[in-house]
């Protein structure tokens, strides 16, 4: 796969409130890029930006030099996969037709074909749910859900994958196993945008870090230059300690500063 998303000078209201102000950002394909910030800094809503799925009051996301909001919504689907931060799922469904549900966007008059019943194997087997593929999805836990959730957005086989707080509510284990999927499918070629609250998980899976505050790009980079305790300051208004070890950058939060 190859592309760009591109945010051009996005600026975005809600109300009389002030959410993004100027952000201009690129992500390529083959990369995870980590978007980190205080709440309310407009992680969220950058997300909804580059997906298309709201159009801002001036700037505009484009995919490969065209405007997002000019594309049928179909095409969107096909080419960026959006993960919601809360995905309610309120009715009796198996893991693999909530899976399927992510390749509606491929569907032709005869409904499933048989390359969509191969994306959604792949997909599946891709996210390590292979096991969990003939279980009710409200039987599951807090992590095998994460990873059923984004296994619906790769059965798409988007070109980018654009998750909010994936990792929100699991341990740290599932955390970094959900880590190590965005990796993987970045090296398959797929752009993975996630916002993040974990610093330190964030270095871990990033190769890119955008600091996000009071709607504006703070710092933006590769872990090691983004994460600085500078930035980190004054980003979220603490005193913090980034460590060089073996697996990488950790950010240790010591005070308010």
């Amino acid at each position: 796969m190859s592309g760009r998303l591109d945010l051009d000078r996005i600026h975005l209201t809600y109300g009389a409130r002030p959410v993004l102000n100027g952000v201009s950002l690129s992500f390529r394909a083959g990369e995870v890029t980590a978007v980190i910030g205080p709440n309310g800094a407009g992680k969220s809503s950058l997300l909804l930006c580059a997906a298309g799925l709201i159009r801002p009051q001036a700037g505009e996301a484009r995919l490969d030099g065209g405007a997002m909001l000019t594309l049928a919504p179909k095409q969107r689907a096909q080419a960026v996969a959006y993960l919601p931060q809360t995905t309610e799922i309120a009715w009796p469904i198996t893991v693999r037709a909530l899976v399927g549900l992510g390749r509606l966007p491929h569907h032709g008059v005869w409904g499933e074909s048989d390359a969509d019943r191969a994306a959604i194997a792949h997909a599946i087997q891709a996210a390590g749910v292979e096991d969990l593929a003939d279980r009710q999805v409200a039987s599951l836990s807090g992590g095998e859900r994460a990873r059923v959730l984004v296994a619906r957005g790769l059965a798409g086989a988007p070109r980018f994958l654009l998750a909010d707080e994936p990792t929100a509510g699991l341990d740290p284990g599932h955390a970094l196993d959900m880590a190590d999927l965005f990796r993987a499918q970045a090296k398959s070629g797929v752009g993975v945008v996630v916002t993040l609250h974990d610093l330190s998980l964030a270095a871990r899976a990033a190769d890119r870090i955008v600091i996000l505050s009071e709607g504006k790009v703070l710092a933006d980079g590769a872990p090691e230059q983004a994460l600085s305790e500078d930035a980190i300051a004054t980003a979220y208004g603490v005193r913090a300690r980034v460590l060089q070890r073996d697996g990488g950058l950790s950010v240790e939060i010591i005070s308010r500063s």
